[in-house]
């Protein structure tokens, strides 16, 4: 994401990847090592992202925005809405009724968080992006204070539909993202990561 971002050029092709992480502490720019309580085994990695620690493991789905924000005439908030709006309409796909938290970042149903956010911008361009709970094991976040939140309760999609494929769920949110970011051609290449390229 980082060479991506340095090295893209005005004319270069927005970029979407969709990915899952080993398991893996992550403390953003934000981040205090005080909300890290009992890591274990897990590694804990300071990024560059905006926000405080979270978690990442096999099961929760990545969506990393490589946008370059002026060509799309939004700023920062705006796009963070845009994500925003984009999971609670994936999660109404499977009659999931979620909303946002006033003063607590991401997204929530009922009072448990199912999905987090991250943005940094450099040079007018985002990365970083979202994670969803989808099928994962979320015992490690009990290691943490999520998002700076002591006690913040979790939960997953697998909690409220049963009968449940990932590549259900990546395809949904695709569809979600390009809709509300306005792409009208879009190349997929699958590698290490599922790439959504801009043309």
């Amino acid at each position: 994401m980082q060479t991506f971002t340095n090295e893209r050029k005005p004319d270069s092709d927005d970029e979407i990847w969709l990915l899952q992480h080993p398991p893996v502490f992550t403390l953003g720019q934000a981040g205090k090592t005080e909300h890290v309580l009992n890591p274990g085994n897990v590694p804990v990695i300071k990024i560059d992202r905006g926000g405080q620690v979270t978690y990442h493991g096999p099961g929760q789905l990545i969506a990393y925005l490589m946008i370059d924000l002026r060509k799309k005439s939004l700023g920062p908030r705006h796009l963070v809405t845009i994500i925003e709006q984009t999971l609670i309409n994936l999660l109404a796909d499977y009659e999931i009724q979620a909303h946002l938290q006033a003063g607590a970042p991401g997204v929530f149903v009922n009072d448990c968080k199912i999905a987090s956010l991250g943005l940094r911008i450099r040079k007018g361009c985002s990365f970083h992006g979202l994670a969803l709970n989808v099928d994962m094991d979320l015992s490690p976040f009990q290691g943490i204070n999520p998002c700076g939140y002591g006690g913040l309760a979790m939960t997953q999609l697998i909690e409220h539909v049963p009968q449940l494929k990932m590549a259900d769920v990546e395809k949904r949110l695709l569809q979600q993202l390009i809709s509300k970011l306005g792409y009208n051609e879009v190349n997929e290449h699958h590698d290490q990561t599922l790439a959504f390229i801009e043309k």
